[in-house]
């Protein structure tokens, strides 16, 4: 197959898109298939440009916002003449945040006919809106933690959701802008900075508990993967730096509370009406009962991000994982 991967791209999940790609984009070569790399802030990439951008790693956190707005303002207009691939069979999506994943980008290549991995722009729009898919979640019966839409007063959280309280943007990833806030004084502050990367901002209420994850791969629940970190949340740190957190796939849980949560996982993933694959976050409170956090559309794919992990679980390598997203992407198209 010709396959062209969109990496890069202007969100602040940049430098996590370029690390999915640096390994997506050797594996797919290894099984034969001729692999374009294409950054969608600069376009195709020659080799050399391509082994430069793509050996770097990712920092301990997100780029600084004059960082994005160097590489917002030297970026190219969204289409797909501007990406030169009409001539390929299918489109790798190693996109994460922004307009890689809130479905514009998906839109642009309905129009122009293209096959491409991932959900479709509708779905992939919901997904990304956090507001949005959360009322979805209840209307599947799965559960989720009580949430307000900022703006919201101290005593409105503390009547409604209690403290302490999740503050993070309605459309980001990667925890990026996110706080967890346990008192009054520093409500305002939270929601101030969750402003910075979004004009919506999520109040939710914070779940103490183990943290999960489900991957849904064709249909399938893959093997529930359970995330330990040193702090409260799963953090941009955590995620992607060096001995941030252990991820232990198959989680060290019950066969029932297992199925329970793959269960979960499927409605969330269907309600939303995701594609060919997708990772779905839980938390599970003191008392045993797990809550839905958010549904990725285009989660990380490094050969050990957690969707990866999950599949090698259920048997199904990195390259197989590759091959078979992009050849379910040809069926759907």
């Amino acid at each position: 197959m010709k396959v062209a991967v969109l990496f890069g791209g202007t969100s602040e999940e940049r430098d996590v898109s370029i690390a999915s790609a640096a390994q997506i984009i050797p594996a797919l070569r290894s099984l034969g298939h001729e692999v374009f790399a294409i950054d969608t802030a600069t376009g195709r990439l020659a080799s050399a440009d391509e082994r430069r951008l793509l050996s770097a790693g990712i920092a301990p956190k997100p780029p600084s916002d004059s960082e994005i707005a160097r590489v917002r303002g030297r970026a190219i207009a969204l289409s797909p003449g501007a990406f030169d691939i009409h001539e390929v069979d299918v489109v790798f999506l190693a996109l994460h945040g922004g307009a890689g994943e809130d479905g514009r980008i998906q839109a642009m290549l309905d129009l122009a006919g293209l096959a491409y991995t991932g959900s479709n722009h509708i779905a992939s729009a919901v997904a990304m809106d956090k507001d949005l898919s959360k009322r979805l979640f209840r209307s599947a019966d799965v559960p989720t933690p009580d949430w307000l839409m900022a703006p919201s007063t101290s005593d409105t959280v503390q009547g409604t959701l209690g403290w302490p309280v999740v503050v993070k943007p309605n459309k980001q990833g990667s925890t990026v802008g996110l706080s967890v806030v346990r008192e009054p004084t520093q409500l305002q502050a939270a929601m101030d900075y969750a402003l910075r990367y979004d004009t919506e901002v999520v109040l939710e209420r914070f779940v103490e508990g183990r943290e999960f994850t489900v991957g849904v791969l064709d249909g399938a629940a893959l093997p529930v993967g359970e995330i330990i970190t040193s702090g409260e949340v799963f953090d941009y740190q955590s995620k992607y730096q060096i001995g941030g957190a252990r991820e232990v796939f198959p989680a060290d849980i019950s066969a029932l509370d297992s199925e329970l949560i793959q269960t979960y996982a499927l409605r969330a993933h269907a309600v939303l009406k995701l594609g060919a694959y997708s990772r779905i976050d839980f938390r599970r409170d003191a008392e045993g009962h797990f809550w839905c956090l958010e549904a990725n559309s285009l989660p990380g794919m490094t050969a050990t991000s957690l969707l990866p992990q999950s599949a090698k679980a259920a048997g199904i390598g990195f390259p197989e994982l590759l091959d078979r997203i992009c050849r379910s992407a040809l069926k759907t198209r």
